[in-house]
């Protein structure tokens, strides 16, 4: 399952640094205003023109928690992954249903139930802003520089919301390592709400052992409606394929790839391989042990931790794979010698020398300073999960409010406040004893990281042990209150500074140091790395414009909107050749009856009625990584043929290269969700939408 990764904010690896890459082939994941139209009918026969470009782009959406999906009807319905809906499902459900589990159903608008805290945004336009970050930023460094980026964020962001926080969404982007700059507005739709999704166990057949491998059998679909104003909304949508892809078909994934660092300089790869990663995994390592101890202990337990486990091991399988490719690959030593060849080019004219300076040199001493900063860096987030977070954004929040918009930190502007408001104020359900159980484990492997006499360690437990406290703070805590947080939120400083609450008063106790470390962090690390990469990415566009190719580069992913393209097809694996498709058939002889390869009793009760050789899911060479999930999959004609879900195993390394002689997308195949929802699920009304593009009772053109 692609999703989300674990953020931790390190500035080298985990705040959306974004690199440049010369496409090859079908690589590359493209913003829609820069697409190589004229690669495309060369390779292809083929060239997406303005209209059909427009269309993919307002029939896209994404969903502020990680994920992408799209609009599939005129009144509102949304095509996405099951596990893009896993929090939505298990906040939903209460001691009577398990939808994460036993699945969502609903047969009238009426029954539709809108998803806590959840968020899509569709892209209204893209603004080149990189000469007024230029002009605003030059001959800055260190906290200067800091400085001067907040204030041109807090300028454009305000600008560009339009005294409406409320509808707009405005996203300062950094492409090409800030080589440019792009400001994304996005409309939000904050009323969304579910309309259908399966089991967990079609939804995920085969579990851990099938993720990130193929073949696979799954049905990984949530349809999702948004509303506005208590009405479905009207958008342009993608008409609904019922028979799928065929073999051998060019098809276009637009989506919202999280990350990728394909032309991270060496020593910033180096230091994910050497210091990062290993220390995240076992992080999620241990978590996946406490979840499953937790899980085991009884059937209520079980289903408190099912969406944490799921969404750990997914990210633990995620990075142990990016992980292998760095060790066992030479990734990082044809990095370093890609960056030498890039320097001696800017040391051979005096010119370039001057505009250029020394960027990797510049990288080292940042990542230098990182390498001091990261084991107590990351201590401190995982000393802050769940209840513990809210507090520390309540506390944070309420300082940051108190100074000018222009010098606030980025998530604080004026502009993006009611996405921290909408956020705190999710009615998500907590877990007393699941809530009291992470936070302990979270101060223990901060003790255990940097020390029972570090002074943050003293700052942070006082006299307490990690259970002690973690279990004195839950007690007493009314945090899980959607009210009680929204409350502090609006009554700012002198709410959060009278407040009583102990969850409160432990993020007060800590706030120095987390702000002090944010500072450096930001100051020493940020600022310095994204002002080299600046130089480097420009130093690349130079080269590139010199030798004649500029058009070919695209940049890596930013979580923003992107275009990607290939055709459906196989691959040949130790000299096997893995067929594009698998179908009903398989999935039947795949299931042995027992977890993770039991089908529910839904799908064996409906097998005589589903056609045997229907597509379940299919594989295509289209460049992908984590945040595509839920992406459509759209063909030449603007319609939906398939859903990304996962990629293979080879397409772990996705963060790092492409390779499309076993890179893959893995999708399901509209035909058979059109077979789910009529043959499996009595599902007509929903068939007819999909297939018409309006519910039954609505005609008439699609609005914009």
């Amino acid at each position: 399952m692609l999703s989300k990764s674990f953020l931790l904010g390190s500035a080298s690896v985990f705040l959306a640094l974004v690199a440049t890459g010369t496409a090859r082939a079908e690589e590359g994941m493209w913003t829609f205003n820069h697409l190589p139209v004229s690669t495309l009918q060369k390779t292809y026969g083929f060239a997406p023109d303005a209209a059909w470009i427009q269309h993919v782009v307002q029939s896209s959406a994404r969903l502020a928690e990680g994920c992408s999906a799209s609009f599939v009807s005129g009144d509102g319905l949304v095509m996405t992954n099951h596990h893009c809906a896993n929090s939505c499902l298990a906040a939903l459900s209460d001691k009577t249903h398990d939808y994460f589990r036993n699945g969502f159903y609903s047969h009238s608008p009426a029954e539709e139930r809108q998803c806590p805290g959840m968020e899509l945004d569709r892209l209204d336009n893209i603004s080149d802003v990189s000469a007024r970050v230029t002009d605003a930023t030059k001959g800055t460094s260190g906290a200067a520089y800091t400085a001067a980026l907040q204030q041109v964020e807090s300028e454009l962001t305000k600008d560009c919301v339009n005294g409406d926080p409320t509808h707009w969404r405005c996203d300062m982007v950094s492409l090409f390592h800030g080589g440019q700059t792009a400001l994304y507005r996005y409309r939000r739709y904050q009323d969304v709400r579910v309309v259908m999704a399966p089991e967990q166990g079609i939804a995920f057949f085969g579990g851990d052992p099938d993720n990130f491998s193929y073949p696979r059998y799954d049905i990984d679909l949530s349809m999702l409606r948004v509303y506005d104003g208590g009405k479905p909304v009207h958008t342009p949508f993608l008409q609904f394929d019922p028979m799928g892809p065929k073999a051998g078909e060019l098809v276009f994934t637009s989506g919202n790839p999280g990350r990728t660092q394909r032309s991270l300089p060496a020593s910033a790869l180096a230091f994910q391989r050497d210091i990062v990663n290993p220390a995240i995994i076992g992080y999620l390592s241990t978590r996946e042990g406490m979840l499953w101890e937790y899980s085991r202990q009884s059937p209520g337990h079980a289903k408190e931790a099912e969406d944490a486990l799921f969404s750990i091991q997914n990210g633990l399988k995620s990075y142990s794979g990016t992980q292998a490719a760095l060790r066992t690959g030479d990734i990082v030593a044809r990095r370093a010698k890609e960056d030498a060849a890039l320097q001696s080019w800017i040391d051979a004219d005096a010119g370039r020398r001057k505009e250029y300076g020394q960027p990797f040199h510049d990288i080292e001493q940042a990542i230098a300073v990182e390498k001091t900063l990261f084991p107590a860096h990351l201590a401190l987030r995982m000393a802050l999960p769940g209840l513990a977070e809210d507090a520390m954004t309540l506390v944070d929040g309420a300082s940051e409010r108190e100074k000018p918009d222009a010098k606030r930190h980025a998530g604080y502007h004026e502009a993006q406040l009611g996405e921290v408001e909408t956020s705190l104020g999710a009615k998500e359900p907590v877990y007393p004893q699941l809530e009291t159980d992470t936070l302990a484990l979270g101060l223990t492997l901060m003790r255990q990281t940097l020390g029972a006499d570090d002074e943050l360690v003293r700052t942070v437990l006082g006299t307490d042990s990690p259970e002690a406290l973690a279990a004195r703070l839950v007690k007493g805590t009314k945090l899980a209150d959607p009210a009680v947080r929204v409350a502090l939120w609006k009554g700012g400083q002198k709410a959060v500074e009278a407040s009583s609450d102990p969850m409160v008063v432990f993020a007060r106790r800590i706030y120095p140091a987390y702000a002090q470390m944010r500072e450096r962090m930001l100051n020493e690390v940020t600022s310095p790395l994204h002002k080299a990469e600046g130089d480097i990415a420009r130093a690349i566009f130079a080269r590139a414009k010199a030798e004649g190719h500029a058009d070919d580069i695209y940049p890596d992913a930013t979580f923003s909107p992107r275009l990607s393209w290939g055709t459906v097809k196989g691959w040949t694996e130790n000299g096997k050749d893995i067929p594009p498709f698998t179908d009903f058939a398989g999935m039947y002889r795949h299931a042995t009856g027992s977890d993770p390869f039991e089908l529910p009793k839904r799908w064996l009760d409906a097998k005589s009625k589903v056609d045997p050789a229907t597509h379940v899911d299919f594989v295509s060479t289209n460049d992908i990584v984590g945040g595509n999930s839920g992406s459509p999959v759209i063909d030449r004609n603007g319609h939906a043929v398939g859903l990304i879900f996962d990629g293979n195993l080879p397409s772990l390394a996705g963060d790092l290269y492409y390779d499309i002689s076993n890179n893959r997308a893995v999708s399901t195949d509209t035909s058979a969700i059109i077979a789910a929802l009529r043959d499996v699920y009595n599902e007509p009304t929903l068939v007819h939408e999909l297939i018409d593009g309006h519910q039954a009772t609505t005609s008439g053109a699609t609005k914009p």
